[in-house]
């Protein structure tokens, strides 16, 4: 079977949407086997598609943020698998970017995935990402819907609304997200990533 190294670099080199992108084909995703936590995000914008580093923007500033972590541990692909719907940017439409082209999860998400043995949470980002990693809710479900019923898919998968700066509304109307939410997730990274250490014990409290 394939190893995950020789299917990355064939990812790298996928010309399959190269007569849809308006920029020209240039797959971004960040994979290890010992990757921990999968990012799931829609397709790279024109700022990630320039500099070639998935979330290298204010969306990705706001991720970290709502990860509790630095650029170190959110670039570290041992620690973090970003892994977005589709790898190359769609080009833009009438409300924003245009949605992830379908040839790329159809041909690259399943053995990709299946070689990403570590994972232990899953955060999916906006409906693209939803609709893959939780279809109960449909092809085209309701992010507010979905995000609110967080808790049934909790600890192994987090729906989490787009973090553009474009959705300051509805956070500002969706307080609970960031009181609620966030601490949890917070909580459940920094579980995976810096889990505590025992103590020794020489160093057990004496009954």
């Amino acid at each position: 079977m394939q190893n995950l190294e020789e299917l990355l670099t064939e990812i790298r080199d996928c010309r399959l949407c190269a007569p849809h992108l308006p920029l020209g084909p240039r797959p971004v995703l960040q994979a290890a086997e010992l990757a921990k936590i999968l990012i799931v995000g829609q397709a790279p914008g024109t700022r990630v598609h320039k500099t070639g580093l998935p979330f290298n923007d204010p969306s990705g500033d706001r991720l970290r943020t709502w990860l509790g972590i630095d650029r170190s541990q959110f670039y570290d692909p041992t620690a973090m698998a970003i892994v977005p719907m589709g790898f190359c940017y769609p080009g833009t439409g009438k409300s924003g970017d245009l949605p992830p082209r379908p040839e790329c999860a159809d041909t690259w998400r399943a053995p990709l995935l299946a070689r990403l043995p570590n994972i232990r949470l899953t955060v999916v980002i906006g409906r693209y990402a939803i609709a893959y990693h939780l279809p109960d809710y449909g092809r085209n479900p309701g992010v507010s819907t979905v995000v609110a019923d967080w808790q049934k898919h909790w600890p192994d998968i987090i729906p989490l609304p787009h973090p553009s700066p474009r959705n300051n509304r509805w956070l500002k109307q969706h307080d609970w997200f960031e009181r609620d939410v966030i601490p949890a997730l917070q909580k459940r990274v920094a579980d995976i990533l810096m889990p505590a250490t025992p103590l020794n014990p020489s160093e057990r409290a004496m009954p």
